[in-house]
């Protein structure tokens, strides 16, 4: 699917010169950029729905730590 995206100049720029280091395209990376960070919310809305687990798990614990 084609899509548009509008980028402030000086982020274009950054994005220009760092292809040209890789030698690939600006298309390239922002496909790569936007794949890292699906894998990263993926992992982190993972951790953070086992923590909610293991603080409902043991929120009687954790109550009495916290009076403690």
């Amino acid at each position: 699917m084609a899509m548009t995206v509008r980028l402030p100049e000086e982020l274009d720029a950054q994005l220009g010169e760092l292809a040209s280091r890789r030698h690939t395209s600006k298309h390239a990376l922002l496909i790569e950029a936007a794949d890292r960070f699906l894998r990263e919310e993926v992992t982190t809305e993972q951790a953070v729905g086992i923590a909610r687990g293991i603080s409902d798990r043991y929120a009687d614990l954790l109550k009495k730590l916290e009076d403690a």
